[in-house]
């Protein structure tokens, strides 16, 4: 360490003037003059110190206390000479020259004083430097990395705006300075085409803004019917592992043209996923043949938007006798066709005078049998039957083939060939068709008659098309539903282009529900933090202290009343303040309590990040009991 002494004015003359011990002293330049000056005056002035010099006195004294002389180290002699970036004359440009005549030091702030730059911004102005003067505008002082790196080589630390957590990097605010993380902005809604043509403000409806009124109640009315009970029913309360049985038949008749056996359509609960199927059980039917059922294996490899698929096969006795049962997918409030085309809509009109099927409708029936039938086929099936009754309409113009595995497991043993049942389903198809176009269900009677009133209502193509379906009649003929498609993939385009339509409209339609659900989270939340017993005498969570104001903000949103103190239940005021308070708004507020003794301005904002404070105390509150 070194050591200081006292000496006199005299001592110090004499050292300056005494020669210099060699291999001694200190090896600095302390003369600012000798450094900056030319080599010339250097000179001159080396002549003019001799001993009749005047004394040395040092240029600044702080309260006229002597000078004091520090003694240096011997090690200080092998150090490099100091020379400061911003005071050599070989500086930058953007630095001042040092001034020989200002004083060595100032209590004021003068301009020659270089400022202060952080460590970082130094280091990339130097690299600037050598690298062609790279701008220094590239620092960031907010940027919490000290590397020497360049800016864009470091990537921005990765945000996750769903975090609220302020204190994780994931959880980093939208905002440089701002210590509270901003959630996404839910309250700003884009709408998604497709649009409706441009419309004035006047000609605008509430309905334009939520979701249409025949697609909700068409949605709803579909899960009550899937909710649906049967109380005080006969009909066994278990079946397999399904539970909770409706019968969905319209007629209590019993039929057993189509299958051979008695049919009965059930809904049912699954115990094992909590799903809806629907139960379709041949009543009195005997499996003789194991192989028989192990065929619905096929089956459920057919997945196709046109055919109702088949869930899995089972005989059971709880109805008393022994019964096939199949499980398929349940699609609530569906029809047939037969229930749909065939059924007079009133009863004063009879069945001949229901409305004709459009060529569009119809064109719209060919395509989704066509595509059903392509499934089927190309996994070496036959639907076996394609009857009015047994397709069903599941939604506008949506129709789904249904019940054909069923032959295949009651008809196991039956000698055709696939090809023959393939061909068969193409005359089927062909029947269904035309049935459907003449309004008439018993068009198998009389198909030449039904053929020429068909030729007068559609298009010669659709004609063609039906006509080219009926004559797969004849035995020998052998084509395949790939052939058929050939032919009509015009009215496919059209068909997928319609579909396409109806997924951007379905789009759009779920785009107005989208995050839907914020406001109950805010009210959640609200409700979780108010008037908590287990924190009453917590002086944070009292009257006065931080949690108070969302008290008296549950208050202002809920809790208003008029001028004569009768209870305001104004919905749209609840919804606007939530809003805000979910945006966290600029908007002031006037809070005041319940005695009117209180008053508090605040704006949502604060009000939201007081919100969030409190629910992340509650949360880490409720992980310690975990």
């Amino acid at each position: 360490m070194a050591a200081v002494t006292r000496t006199s004015p005299e001592d110090v003359r004499r050292a300056a003037l005494s020669p210099k011990p060699k291999g001694r002293g200190c090896a600095f330049n302390h003369d600012p003059v000798k450094v900056h000056a030319p080599q010339g005056q250097v000179d001159n002035t080396k002549k003019r110190l001799n001993v009749d010099s005047p004394t040395f006195t040092p240029s600044l004294t702080v309260n006229g206390a002597s000078t004091k002389a520090a003694g240096l180290s011997p090690k200080a002699a092998s150090a490099a000479p100091f020379k400061p970036k911003g005071l050599t004359p070989g500086g930058s440009g953007g630095q001042k020259q040092y001034n020989p005549n200002a004083p060595d030091w100032s209590m004021a702030p003068t301009p020659e004083v270089p400022e202060f730059l952080p460590q970082s911004h130094s280091a990339v102005a130097s690299m600037g430097d050598t690298n062609g003067g790279l701008h220094q505008a590239l620092f960031d002082p907010y940027v919490s990395s000290s590397s020497p790196l360049p800016l864009s080589t470091q990537p921005p630390p990765q945000m996750n705006p769903y975090s609220q957590d302020t204190n994780a990097v994931g959880g980093a605010s939208f905002y440089q300075n701002s210590p509270f993380a901003q959630p996404l902005q839910y309250h700003l809604y884009a709408p998604l085409g497709p649009h409706r043509e441009a419309l004035l403000p006047y000609q605008r409806v509430a309905s334009d803004f939520f979701i249409p009124d025949a697609l909700r109640e068409d949605l709803q009315r579909k899960s009550a019917a899937t909710l649906q009970t049967l109380p005080n029913s006969t009909l066994p309360p278990q079946i397999d592992h399904f539970h909770s049985l409706v019968p969905l038949d319209t007629s209590n008749q019993k039929n057993a043209a189509l299958f051979g056996y008695p049919s009965w359509i059930y809904k049912a609960v699954s115990s094992k996923d909590g799903n809806t199927y629907a139960l379709r059980r041949l009543e009195g039917y005997r499996l003789t043949n194991e192989k028989a059922i192990r065929s619905v294996q096929g089956w459920k490899r057919v997945s196709n938007g046109n055919a109702v698929t088949v869930i899995d096969a089972f005989t059971n006795r709880s109805f008393g006798d022994s019964s096939l049962m199949f499980v398929t997918d349940y699609h609530p409030l569906s029809k047939t066709l037969a229930e749909h085309h065939f059924t007079p809509s009133s009863r004063y009109m009879s069945r001949n005078q229901s409305t004709p099927v459009t060529e569009p409708v119809l064109w719209g029936y060919v395509v989704q049998i066509a595509n059903a039938l392509k499934a089927i086929h190309g996994n070496g099936l036959a639907a076996r039957i394609i009857d009015p009754s047994k397709v069903l309409l599941t939604s506008k113009n949506r129709i789904r083939l249904n019940a054909c595995a069923i032959l295949d497991v009651v008809q196991h043993d039956s000698p055709r060939t696939l090809i023959d049942l393939q061909r068969e389903d193409l005359l089927q198809f062909g029947r269904l068709i035309l049935a459907i176009g003449t309004n008439n269900p018993s068009v198998i009677h009389n198909v030449p008659k039904a053929m020429e009133h068909f030729a007068r209502s559609y298009s010669p193509q659709l004609k063609d098309r039906v006509f080219w379906l009926l004559s797969m009649v004849t035995p020998n003929k052998i084509e395949s539903i790939d052939t058929f498609i050939n032919g009509i993939s015009s009215h496919v385009m059209t068909s997928f282009d319609s579909t396409l339509h109806l997924d951007d409209q379905l789009n759009s339609e779920l785009n107005r529900e989208l995050e839907n659900s914020r406001i109950v989270r805010l009210m959640t939340k609200i409700n979780f933090i108010t008037e908590r017993p287990d924190y009453s005498h917590d002086r944070q969570w009292s009257e006065t202290g931080e949690r108070f104001p969302i008290k008296l903000f549950r208050d202002y949103v809920f809790h208003q009343v008029d001028a004569q103190g009768n209870p305001v239940l104004d919905l749209g005021h609840v919804i606007g303040c939530l809003n805000k308070l979910d945006v966290g708004s600029e908007e002031k507020v006037v809070l005041t309590d319940r005695a009117e003794q209180i008053c508090i301005v605040v704006t949502f904002k604060e009000m939201k990040r007081a919100v969030e404070g409190a629910y992340q105390d509650l949360v880490k509150a409720s992980r310690k009991t975990l």
